[in-house]
């Protein structure tokens, strides 16, 4: 049996995300692969960086000021920079020296346990995996957020978010032999969407509709033989909007861990119990 830790996307949502890795780390269940998108590949590329360690690591990554100072600029500077660019809001450069400090290499190869994360490539409109190599490049290249965060070059090709061609790799996972996958969802799939009110919100529901119907394709077509869990976040997520992408409110960043943590542990005792 092959497990594997599949994270989503989802920005602030991947707070969720922490609480669940919390509960698997309580029911001794590890993973022998982790594939992660966008915000998912950040907190993925932790978890195998030091699997034990993880939880701890990122929830005082998440409660604390490292994450939150990637994204902290005042709204001047990142005005500024709009102007400049004229694409984006914010520099890669602090989360860079996040996962620079952090991590225990600069490869792939230094992690502990298999990783792969996915971008979007712009000059070939493709799903481009990334499994060796330099590896905080690519955890860059899967959580640059359009309009957030400027595209990443890699190897003459420059990549937005890896949450445009697959927010939820399960598909991935299975590809790579998971016979046993764990989903790290961030909410968004366990509340309806709502007809878009503002013209900024129209996008982010195309592209909510457009990631669901990807993942509800890959789950009915698993073959048979695998399994797949998918860990509740223990309420409704934040609606598509660009509070999702906030990351200054810790108070709200908490709660988010503590009751996936709260949700996750319970499912994790039921299904052991069964």
């Amino acid at each position: 049996m092959t497990t594997a830790f599949v994270l989503g996307g989802g920005g602030l949502l991947g707070a969720h995300q922490v609480g669940m890795l919390r509960a698997l780390s309580e029911a001794g269940i590890r993973p022998d692969l982790v594939v992660g998108t966008s915000i998912g590949a950040i907190n993925g590329v932790f978890v195998t960086a030091d699997p034990p360690g993880a939880a701890a690591r990122l929830d005082r990554m998440w409660q604390g000021d490292e994450l939150r100072a990637a994204f902290s600029e005042k709204i001047w500077g990142r005005a500024a920079r709009l102007a400049r660019s004229g694409t984006h809001l914010h520099s890669l450069e602090p989360l860079r020296r996040v996962l620079d400090d952090a991590l225990p290499g600069h490869d792939f190869a230094d992690l502990e346990l298999p990783f792969q994360c996915v971008a979007a490539s712009i000059e070939t409109a493709s799903a481009r995996w990334f499994g060796s190599g330099p590896v905080v490049p690519a955890v860059l290249a899967s959580c640059a957020v359009p309009g957030l965060l400027p595209p990443v070059q890699i190897d003459g090709t420059h990549y937005f978010d890896g949450g445009l061609v697959d927010s939820i790799p399960v598909g991935r996972a299975v590809a790579l032999g998971a016979t046993t996958v764990y989903v790290l969802q961030v909410g968004r799939i366990e509340s309806p969407l709502e007809v878009p009110a503002r013209p900024w919100e129209v996008g982010l529901v195309a592209f909510e509709i457009a990631r669901r119907h990807r993942f509800h394709e890959e789950m009915s077509s698993l073959p048979s033989g695998v399994s797949v869990h998918i860990l509740p976040t223990g309420g409704d997520g934040l609606p598509p909007g660009l509070s999702q992408f906030r990351y200054r409110d810790r108070a709200k960043v908490k709660h988010s861990i503590e009751r996936a943590h709260t949700a996750s542990a319970s499912y994790l005792a039921a299904l052991a119990r069964h």
